[in-house]
């Protein structure tokens, strides 16, 4: 009987909904041993430490154990100290790779699978309420407010602007299309183009990273999807946010590392940068004197765009999915390369 330790909170109707896949299925959930959920969604968890007689069940959970849904983020080790059973893990984020490689939890015969496409909706609605935001003036209006004055101002529009997008996995696909749904042009770059064609990938335009001096100040709107990889870390320099268009505006749900973070503050304190919209940041969380915090063009999120309410219904969908295939000994979707570090 295969059986699964959920480590994560989940909610009662998706337990039911795992338990509903095969009748072999053993699924285990004990609350009292993982940390409550702040929030919806909420896979961290508050402030927990287990005493001796929870670390004790625990262990002893994780012993018995096949599958695992999310990782133990209290302890994350416990993965390899007890759960030397365990033959896959099922997390609830998509870029996995630095935890993994940070904690060490790669080993042989364990298969991981990624959370890949769950947060593809919220994220590219993030990015089209980012893109309105400066597109209808709400730094200003902001400001304004703030102030108590009634002052005039023109807005723009989304239609007819020209959006970038670095990184053309689910995420950054579904950026693509509710860009191209409100009118505008997209141009997309990934890691490899593969032959692919524009209309493969859903953009206007495919283009190669390496060009980028040439395509950047094209765009009105440079989104990053990136994974953090070795290969991404410091992609974004100096002269790539300098080749951008004067007056741009840069989003980036991907990762914080993924821009040099002096480069971004000069040009948008110089107005090289019309502004940014910024879910993740290079040491997160951002130290409350980060001058991030107080430049009236920028817009910064708790790495909270992703997390919706609907999160654990989309978890639970892909759990069941590849859960199904584990069970018929089909491939898993979404299953984590070290090597790409995604």
């Amino acid at each position: 009987m295969p059986r699964i330790l959920v480590c994560s909170y989940l909610e009662p109707q998706w337990l039911d909904a795992i338990r509903a896949v095969d009748p072999r299925v053993e699924v285990t959930f004990r609350p009292d041993l993982i940390p409550a959920p702040r929030f919806v969604a909420d896979h961290d968890g508050a402030p927990f430490v287990r005493d001796e007689p929870r670390r004790a069940a625990w262990a002893a959970l994780m012993r018995d154990a096949d599958v695992l849904f999310d990782f133990d983020r209290t302890d994350p080790e416990s993965l390899l100290r007890d759960g030397l059973a365990v033959r896959w893990v099922q997390a609830t984020s998509a870029g996995i790779g630095e935890y993994v490689e940070r904690h060490g939890l790669q080993r042989p015969g364990l298969t991981l699978t990624t959370a890949s496409g769950v947060h593809a909706r919220p994220l590219a609605e993030f990015v089209l309420w980012g893109m309105l935001a400066f597109a209808k003036s709400y730094p200003l209006a902001r400001r304004q407010q703030r102030e108590g004055v009634w002052r005039l101002f023109v807005c723009g529009e989304l239609e007819g602007a020209t959006l970038a997008v670095v990184g053309l996995g689910a995420i950054g696909r579904e950026v693509a299309r509710l860009a191209r749904a409100v009118g505008m042009r997209v141009i997309g770059t990934k890691r490899t183009l593969d032959g692919a064609s524009p209309a493969d990938l859903g953009v206007d335009a495919l283009v190669h990273w390496d060009d980028r001096a040439r395509w950047l100040g094209e765009a009105d709107h440079v989104c990053l999807v990136m994974p953090h990889t070795r290969e991404t870390a410091g992609t974004v320099d100096a002269a790539t946010i300098a080749a951008m268009r004067r007056g741009s505006v840069l989003i980036n749900i991907g990762r914080g590392s993924a821009v040099d973070e002096r480069a971004l503050l000069d040009a948008l304190a110089s107005g090289h940068l019309a502004g940014a919209v910024l879910d993740v940041a290079p040491h997160e969380p951002l130290p409350a004197d980060h001058p991030l915090w107080s430049m009236d063009n920028v817009i910064v999120y708790p790495h909270s765009a992703a997390t919706s309410v609907r999160e654990n219904e989309r978890l639970t969908d892909l759990f069941c999915d590849n859960l199904r295939r584990w069970l018929d000994g089909r491939p898993l979707r979404n299953v984590y390369r070290p090597e790409r570090q995604y």
